[in-house]
């Protein structure tokens, strides 16, 4: 039987962010769940940068079924879970089901992976203190506020704790997590 990880997400996640780890950890063995705040269709977004203009633009990406809604979530039968970016971890972090199940990962030292905006999540769970991370870079200081250091790497891992800034970070991120996922949870 192969470990399960979590992918916790919703609308406005960024696709890639969600579907890269989503299939890269379908390659290593793993079974892998997504995760809403409803058991529906999730429509993602596509972030790109363009010349002249001072933030990232959003365009429509890809739709995924959500397999689960928080409320159906139990954290003890997943070795771990990743929490995409995107614009739906600032809404998402108001979820009191989805911090309860962020704080059990933590509790129980299971590996998170976290990506650009993810990491308002882990913060609302109150889950950085003391930690090291990083994070899309605007957000350095509420990583700060959060009791965090912020360093600007491509992939930085505190414990079993895996963060990374934005997606062209995939391959040094997911690298740096499946080391930590492979000592915890083997795919099996």
């Amino acid at each position: 039987m192969s470990a399960k990880i979590l992918i916790v997400t919703g609308d406005a996640a960024e696709s890639l962010e969600v579907l890269y780890p989503y299939q890269r950890l379908r390659e290593e063995g793993y079974e892998v769940h997504i995760a809403a705040p409803t058991r529906k269709k999730l429509r993602f977004v596509v972030h790109d940068f363009e010349p002249g203009f001072d933030t990232y633009t959003e365009k429509p990406g890809y739709t995924w079924p959500a397999d689960l809604a928080f409320s159906e979530v139990d954290p003890g039968q997943y070795a771990a879970v990743v929490i995409p970016g995107g614009r739906a971890p600032e809404y998402l972090r108001n979820d009191p089901e989805l911090r309860k199940i962020l704080k059990s990962f933590f509790d129980a030292d299971k590996p998170v992976a976290q990506i650009c905006h993810g990491p308002l999540l882990t913060a609302a769970a109150d889950a950085l203190s003391g930690r090291r991370v990083t994070a899309y870079p605007a957000l350095e200081l509420d990583m700060q506020s959060a009791g965090a250091t912020f360093q600007d790497s491509e992939a930085v891992v505190d414990g079993t704790l895996v963060s990374a800034r934005v997606w062209p970070d995939h391959p040094a991120w997911m690298r740096a997590f499946l080391r930590v996922l492979r000592e915890k949870a083997p795919a099996g």
